[in-house]
């Protein structure tokens, strides 16, 4: 597996434990909903500007993103 695509599974991976503590969730049912909302799709597309924000800023941004989705 390229190196590129690594760090998008490890940074997905990061994000899913960062919005799980954030959120007090499983990690499963956070797995679950990004790959279902396309919130994994997301962060694996844009790596190369989201991975230099801090967690703070994804979390914000994963919520964003999700509220446009449901709406």
């Amino acid at each position: 597996m390229p190196k590129t695509d690594l760090d998008k599974l490890f940074f997905v991976a990061f994000c899913i434990e960062q919005y799980k503590v954030k959120k007090k969730m499983d990690g499963a049912d956070v797995a679950s909903l990004f790959f279902a909302s396309g919130v994994a799709s997301y962060l694996s597309d844009n790596f190369d500007v989201l991975h230099t924000q801090s967690h703070q800023w994804l979390i914000e941004e994963i919520d964003d993103f999700l509220e446009r989705r449901m709406a």
